[in-house]
């Protein structure tokens, strides 16, 4: 199997883990809607979806459509920050349980969680996407996918952190 492919592998394992996010932020949002839970930033959340979408399709497209080389220096490392964003995703939502979602929803009475990655940041879980969304293209050298989604998903999680700073100060 040549390069390519296993960069379609390595995106299809992404989309797969994305489908298994979904699912899971889906029954914590019926969770925390049943508990009182407050939705915040409905607006940013399509665009959000679209970005993250186009982020693994772009990638692709950006490898073949432009015959990226694969560069082994480049790809494995930048492999191995993916899968450190991935593992830092996962010690984010083990972390949030219930709490964690992909949309904004605060259940009042609830404290705000201190402990995991939250012990040393505020939004972590971004730490974790930002990284994705530079080193995820890298892997196969789709440097233009790496450098629009950065651009884009800078000012989307510009809208998305003042969103929910602004939503869990409203319940304190």
């Amino acid at each position: 199997m040549d390069s390519l492919s296993w960069f379609a592998v390595l995106l299809g394992l992404v989309v797969l883990e994305r489908l298994l996010e979904l699912i899971l932020s889906k029954r914590h949002a019926a969770w925390a809607l049943s508990q009182g839970g407050v939705e915040y930033g409905r607006g940013h959340y399509p665009p959000m979806v679209v970005l993250h979408t186009a982020l693994l399709l772009a990638a692709f497209g950006e490898a073949w459509l432009s015959d990226r080389p694969f560069l082994p220096w480049l790809g494995w490392s930048m492999l191995v920050v993916v899968l450190a964003a991935q593992g830092l995703r996962w010690w984010c939502i083990a972390t949030l349980g219930r709490q964690w979602n992909t949309r904004v929803i605060v259940v009042p009475g609830l404290r705000l969680v201190k402990r995991g990655p939250y012990r040393f940041l505020s939004h972590p879980n971004y730490l974790a996407v930002v990284a994705e969304g530079i080193a995820l293209p890298l892997v196969h050298t789709s440097w233009l996918t790496a450098l629009v989604f950065t651009a884009l998903n800078a000012w989307l999680l510009t809208v998305r952190i003042r969103t929910e700073d602004a939503a869990l100060a409203s319940v304190r």
